[in-house]
């Protein structure tokens, strides 16, 4: 038996995203297989796939797959799942990777879980998987029974490392259908240099604690220094002072970071649910009973406004020192 992987890719190179979702098929203990689509002209970017635990490497570079549509990308993954006889088909769990799994799982008839967090085992032949639960109050675990079965990874949830060699990469052919191909975009363009909130290994988020949205270059300057995302609190989302697309929490975006750093934020329910599977949880915040220092595994009981800019600069100093 085998697990096949979709290597999640963007202006013509594959994201972090692809190398954690091969990371985590090795831990089925099985042949990886991994597939790419698109525009990948390079195929040594391919072949490093290898490195990472794939055993076999498949591009498929149709000009019509060269954009990205989702009801085309699912058929064809599909139908290489059957072709190929793989069982299990993984996906990050990315804004690609989520619209993509369901409607393969759709095609195949197959057991679906979506964002798992958890480490995938085979006890007695079943397949075992799980991802919490209940606003991040609970683990669950689900017995996948189908005859195929889809999984999307949640970022960041395993770390890449190197445990083989690059392999050759083979093209294959697919069939496609004009159905699949009703409403496609003409090119997906990358229209911002920041990072993904998604798929970051640091965090820094800011909440109502920084009373308006001209405080934010607080945020803005740390993460900087630190080459993180930029996150924001739902109250501060809600009065304006960020975009939508920066909420972290129950309403907002999901995030499993290496390091999440909370400004400013009280740690409502609904924000711990979108970020308490982080690696490691730093809380400022000037209110020594505030909630977040109870998931926090470092707190700084102390005012924002003086605690930020100590930070910011002894972090500027330290890579002046070491550069």
């Amino acid at each position: 038996m085998s697990v096949l992987v979709y290597l999640d890719s963007a202006n013509g190179a594959l994201k972090k995203t692809a190398y954690e979702a091969v990371a985590y098929a090795t831990h089925f203990g099985q042949e990886v297989i991994a597939l790419a689509i698109g525009n990948i002209e390079d195929k040594q970017i391919l072949s490093n796939v290898g490195k990472y635990g794939a055993q076999k490497v498949y591009h498929i570079s149709e000009e019509k797959l060269k954009t990205f549509a989702n009801a085309a990308y699912a058929s064809v993954i599909a139908q290489v799942a059957k072709d190929l006889g793989t069982k299990i088909i993984v996906f990050s769990a990315s804004s690609i990777g989520g619209v993509i799994a369901p409607r393969v799982a759709a095609k195949l008839n197959a057991g679906l879980l979506s964002d798992t967090n958890v480490l995938p085992k085979i006890e007695n032949g079943q397949l075992i998987v799980g991802k919490t639960v209940f606003s991040g109050k609970a683990n669950a675990t689900f017995s996948l029974t189908g005859e195929f079965n889809v999984i999307s990874v949640r970022p960041n949830t395993v770390k890449p490392s190197e445990v083989g060699s690059p392999v050759n990469v083979e093209s294959i052919n697919v069939s496609t259908q004009e159905s699949d191909f009703r409403a496609i975009a003409e090119a997906i363009l990358k229209t911002s240099d920041k990072i993904s909130l998604t798929e970051a290994d640091i965090i820094v988020s800011g909440g109502r604690g920084l009373k308006g949205p001209e405080n934010f270059y607080l945020i803005e300057e740390l993460a900087e220094v630190l080459g993180a995302a930029v996150g924001a609190s739902r109250a501060a989302v809600d009065a304006g002072w960020r975009p939508h697309s920066q909420q972290v929490g129950q309403t907002g975006k999901t995030v499993s970071p290496t390091m999440y750093i909370a400004v400013g934020i009280s740690g409502a329910i609904q924000h711990l649910a979108g970020m308490g599977t982080s690696k490691v949880i730093v809380a400022i915040n000037k209110d020594p009973e505030a909630p977040i220092f109870k998931v926090a595994d470092y707190g700084i009981i102390g005012d924002a406004f003086e605690v930020v800019p100590a930070l910011t600069n002894a972090l500027k100093a330290y890579k002046q020192k070491i550069s």
